[in-house]
């Protein structure tokens, strides 16, 4: 009876069937939080979800209907707000900079066995939760209040928060380094500065990058997105051609295109350099 009560299979099958229990549970809470939040939201909405799903390809039609006896003039649409675009990649490129910049100091600092005052990590770490917590478009508002429109604001806004997200990712990678060839260099005396220089970079570089590029993808994004609360960049004029209405269209259309190029390029431009990265670091 003993034996019976410590069956390994019987264990196994028991502690298979809580899994699954927790897991259900869990999975029933999930869909009945998704339904109330669904339900709360399309009550307070201004229109509603179900009455206005018929209408869903409605401005997509209209900016077609804008466009098509326009096409003509498409060309030109895109080389006038190409150098918004360029803003906006701007803006992505010196905040994701910046960002990795920080958060790989922070993230030296907030690693166990690597940081230089131990008794910081927990502060750093929660600094690092709000700065990822808050949303970029939050503090691009209280810039803009503060600064005034455009690309600071929305440059440090993006800055702020990519430091709350790599700093997150790159102290995941810092914890699975090799020790070794930091407590070498503490054996002759070297600094802090130079263990993590010598010692850890090296080893993580390679994952800090591929991280970095793809926050850079991101950033992009986000720059876009606070053009429309005025942090310049083509997201702003995005808003002003959407705002000018049907007429106007056709300039969106333009800004649409570059928008999609531009995204679709750099995501495949980081991905092909990730790629390589993770088969350089499989050999």
């Amino acid at each position: 009876m003993a034996y019976a009560d410590h069956d390994p299979r019987s264990n196994y099958v028991a502690m298979v069937q809580r899994k699954r229990l927790y897991g259900g549970i869990t999975l029933s809470i999930f869909v009945l939080l998704l339904a109330s939040g669904f339900m709360l939201a399309d009550e307070r909405n201004a229109g509603g979800f179900w009455s206005g799903l018929h209408r869903i390809f409605d401005f997509p039609i209209d900016v077609w209907q804008d466009t098509a006896p326009k096409l003509d003039q498409l060309p030109g649409h895109l080389v006038t707000y190409f150098p918004s675009l360029i803003e906006t990649i701007n803006i992505a490129a010196t905040s994701t900079l910046l960002g990795a910049v920080a958060a790989m100091f922070l993230s030296l600092l907030s690693t166990r066995g690597l940081a230089r005052w131990p008794h910081l990590i927990p502060v750093i770490r929660r600094t690092m939760d709000i700065m990822r917590a808050i949303p970029e478009i939050v503090i691009a508002l209280v810039l803009i209040f503060v600064l005034g429109g455009g690309p600071v604001p929305a440059m440090i806004a993006i800055a702020f928060h990519t430091v709350g997200a790599l700093g997150k990712l790159f102290s995941e990678v810092n914890e699975n380094t090799d020790l070794k060839p930091v407590e070498g260099l503490s054996s002759v005396g070297a600094t802090w500065f130079q263990k993590m220089w010598f010692g850890i970079v090296p080893q993580v570089a390679p994952n800090w990058f591929s991280y970095a590029l793809l926050r850079f993808e991101i950033n992009i994004r986000a720059s876009a997105i606070l053009g429309f609360v005025g942090a310049g960049g083509i997201g702003y004029e995005l808003k002003n051609a959407m705002s000018w209405g049907q007429g106007k269209y056709d300039e969106a259309a333009a800004i649409f295109i570059l928008l999609f190029g531009t995204i679709v390029f750099f995501d495949q431009l980081s991905s092909h350099f990730r790629n390589g990265l993770t088969h350089k670091g499989g050999h």
